[in-house]
Formats: C-alpha cells, sequence, structure tokens
C-alpha cells in the first residue's frame, strides 16, 4: 500500500501532489491579502511609534535613552534575527512560521498596550521585534507560493511590497491619531483585531512543505550580542557605556571568525568581494540612517520643542510619507530604463541637499514649512532603495537570492538602529544643536555612500 506523504525525520510532510491539490483548494487572493496585511503590520509599528513617544516618556517617566530603547528594543532583534528567520521559515514551512511569527507579534503588542512600566514595554518589544523578523520572510514566501506563475507573481509581490510601503506612510498619522483620540497605548492595541483577521485569512492558505535549511547557531546569537553591545553602549554611555563597547567590539571579532569557518554562515563575507554587493549594503546603510534618524529627532522636535500636539506631528510627516510609494514605482521604471546607478545617484544627492536645507530649522521655523522641507530626503531616499535592491539582487546567484536580501535588510535596520542610538544622544544635551550635528552626520554618511555609487558597473 502506497502514500502520498514522504516520511521526514519524526514529520509526516505533505507531497508535492498533497500541496498541488490543496492549492488549488485555497485562495490566492485571500493569501495575498494574509501575507499582505502581516507585512504592513509590522511595518508600521516601526514608524507608528515615533509619534507617542513624548506621550510614552510622559506617562512612564522615561528619559531620552528610555525613549530610544522603545524603538531600538524593536529594531535590533528585527534586524539580527532577519539573517537566520529565512531558513527558519524554510524548516518550519512558511505558512507555519507566518502563523506563529502573527500569532507572537499581535500577543506581544497587548503586552506593550498592558504594560505597567518602561522595563516592561522594552521587554514586549524586544518580543515584538523577534516576531517581526519571522513574519517577513515566512510572508513574502507565502506569496510565491500562492502564486506560481512568474507574471501573476511579480504583480503578487509588488502588491505586498506596496503595502509596506503605505504601512510606512501611515504610521505617524495613525501614531498621532490614535495618540491623540485614545492613549500612546492604543497604537499597539490597534494590531489585536488586525492580527486575529490575518490569523483568520491563513485558513485559506495553503499548507508549506518543509525544507532542510541549516542554520548557523554561533553566528547568529555573537551577532546579536555584538549589536545589542555597542547600541547600549552608545545609549547609555559612561563606565557601563565602555565595558558593552568592549564586549560588543570582542563579539564582532568572534561573529567574523565565525563566519569564516561556517559552511553554512548567516552573512557568507564572500558576499562582499562582489562591488555591487558592498555599494549597495553602504548606500542602504546610509539610507536608513538619514531616513528612520530624522523621522525619530523630527518626532521629537516637533511635540518637544515646537509643542505640537502628537495628531499634528503625526500630520506634518505626511507629505514625506505620501510621496515614497509613488516615487518606489518611478524609482523602478528608471532603473529598468537606465539602469540602477543613474537613479541611485539623483535619489542620493537629492536626500543630502534635504538634510542640509534641514540644518537652517529652529524653533521659530513654521511647522508647515518644516514638513516641506522633508520632502526632499524622503524623496531622495524613495528614488535610491529600490535600484539599490534591483543592484544586489542581479549581483548574486539566483539560489542566494534570499540571503542576500536578508543581509541587505539587516543592514538596514541595524544601520536605522544605532542611527537612532547615536542621535538620541546627540539631542540629549541640547535639542537643536544635537539635532544639527546629526543632520551634517546623515549628510556626511550619504555624501560617501554617493561617492561609491560611481563604482557600480
Amino acid at each position: 500500500m502506497t502514500t502520498n506523504r514522504t516520511l521526514r525525520g519524526d514529520e509526516l510532510t505533505p507531497s508535492v501532489e498533497e500541496l498541488t491539490a490543496e492549492a488549488r483548494k485555497s485562495s490566492p487572493a485571500l493569501t495575498l491579502t494574509a501575507a499582505l496585511l502581516g507585512f504592513a503590520l509590522i511595518c508600521l509599528d516601526a514608524s507608528v511609534v515615533n509619534v507617542a513617544l513624548p506621550a510614552i516618556g510622559f506617562s512612564l517617566g522615561a528619559g531620552m535613552s528610555g525613549l530610544q530603547w522603545v524603538v531600538d528594543a524593536y529594531t535590533l532583534p528585527f534586524a539580527a534575527l532577519m539573517l537566520s528567520t529565512g531558513a527558519f521559515a524554510d524548516r518550519s514551512g512558511a505558512s507555519r512560521a507566518f502563523a506563529l511569527g502573527t500569532g507572537v507579534f499581535t500577543l506581544a503588542s497587548v503586552a506593550c498596550g498592558l504594560a505597567p512600566g518602561l522595563p516592561a514595554l522594552i521587554g514586549a518589544r524586544v518580543v515584538q521585534g523577534m516576531a517581526a523578523a519571522v513574519v517577513l520572510p515566512a510572508s513574502l514566501a507565502l506569496v510565491r507560493q500562492a502564486f506560481p506563475e512568474p507574471a501573476r507573481r511579480a504583480r503578487a509581490v509588488a502588491t505586498w511590497a506596496a503595502g509596506g510601503s503605505a504601512a510606512v506612510a501611515l504610521g505617524p498619522v495613525a501614531g498621532g491619531l490614535l495618540t491623540t483620540a485614545w492613549d500612546w497605548r492604543g497604537i499597539f492595541f490597534v494590531n489585536l483585531p488586525v492580527g486575529a483577521l490575518i490569523l483568520a485569512l491563513l485558513v485559506r492558505a495553503p499548507r508549506s512543505g518543509r525544507r532542510p535549511a541549516p542554520l548557523d547557531l554561533p553566528g547568529q546569537a555573537t551577532a546579536v550580542v555584538a549589536l545589542t553591545a555597542v547600541t547600549f553602549a552608545v545609549i547609555e554611555g559612561g563606565a557601563a557605556g565602555w565595558a558593552a563597547l568592549a564586549v560588543g567590539v570582542a563579539a564582532g571579532a568572534v561573529f567574523l571568525r565565525v563566519e569564516a569557518r561556517s559552511p553554512h554562515p548567516v552573512v557568507p563575507l564572500g558576499l562582499f568581494r562582489d562591488r555591487t554587493v558592498a555599494v549597495t549594503v553602504a548606500v542602504g546603510a546610509a539610507v536608513s540612517v538619514a531616513f528612520y534618524s530624522v523621522v525619530f529627532v523630527f518626532s521629537l522636535f516637533f511635540q518637544q520643542v515646537q509643542g505640537l500636539s502628537a495628531l499634528r506631528a503625526g500630520l506634518a510627516f505626511l507629505p514625506m510619507t505620501g510621496l515614497i510609494a509613488v516615487t518606489n514605482v518611478v524609482a523602478g521604471k528608471l532603473a529598468g530604463r537606465y539602469g540602477p546607478r543613474v537613479p541611485m545617484l539623483v535619489g542620493q544627492a537629492l536626500a543630502v541637499a534635504g538634510l542640509l536645507v534641514l540644518v537652517y530649522v529652529d524653533a521659530g521655523t513654521s511647522s508647515v514649512l518644516t514638513a516641506v522641507l522633508l520632502v526632499p530626503l524622503a524623496l531622495g531616499c524613495a528614488l535610491t532603495v529600490p535600484p539599490l535592491t534591483a543592484a544586489m539582487m542581479d549581483a548574486v546567484p539566483v539560489e542566494r537570492a534570499g540571503l542576500a536580501a536578508g543581509v541587505l535588510n539587516a543592514a538596514r535596520q541595524v544601520a536605522g538602529g544605532l542611527g537612532i542610538a547615536v542621535f538620541g544622544a546627540l539631542v540629549g544635551d541640547g535639542f537643536v544643536d544635537g539635532m544639527r550635528v546629526a543632520l551634517l552626520i546623515s549628510a556626511g554618511a550619504l555624501a560617501l555612500a554617493w561617492a561609491g555609487t560611481f563604482r557600480l558597473r
């Protein structure tokens, strides 16, 4: 007697015939909706919290370092674990990994909303970031699974990506609206019905097969220790900060040694021998430092320096974020016509100019004018990211595309998190002066990346 299941270890894995039959009974549209909502949810949580930071600080008695941890407690595990969660999704099956990540993320969001103090909030944010790192690759794998035809899959992936861009754009406005109409806790409680809806939609998603995928646990562990220690050193400073920096440097050295010797490293160091890979990762990191750090600093500037309400502060970001999705599409078309280098050069130059203009903003500058002055930075970043992503994907073999995407996204998230740590420390001793130094640092980093872009083929 035969069976159409194959035995792998202690698990019965659906065969190709079963998965195909189940896919016919499933709804690709509902699967795409679930994946899009999951991706949008984790992108929203990366941006929605910024506008609520002053309210969180007032409610929980948090100073600048505490507010930095509220943001970075999410960003750092999200970035660091993204190196391995693609392999985890393959080993577990995309549908299982996506359901697990969404469920944990939703429960952690509730824990954030119920947090009685700052340590509890930061701890729940760490769990959110860990779950988000699982959701991102699993959601994209679900889309690829639901749309086997290349043309339909390309449209579905574009729709999935647009959901993330829209969430980033709406994040500051949603944060301001929820904080004003409800409370800062509302920005976390709103994730509960969305998470429940995603899990309900997953009922119509086909089960995903499991694939053997190696995990580099020593590399992953040392990466987490290094990033956490360096971030702690920047935020906390003092003697403890110097000790943490020493730990971070040592962990970083161990990480490089482990990756050089591992047969399946989370970050294959050989990738960076390719000039295109090295340039695109550097540009992506510089863009993230500029964009995410500016959003963090100006969220506080609008409310703490200019005295705007959370809602008005969120609306001040709307011109900046609202154009990102449209500009991303334009950037993709420009890259297709002229290659990635031209839009990347134009975008970075525009972003540098935008940063230098923002240096002249002070407490007396109109919030409307400031909102307009933020637009060039957003346009420049939006022009740069799609072409650099395409250049990165074209530079690596097809079988390493997922790994390369994980390295690029992790580098961007890490850079954004460290930028927030550095710039938060700068504005702590004098907001406007510190903000100007932060803007100049961002402009300098982007200018160096712009110069490196000329090395692209």
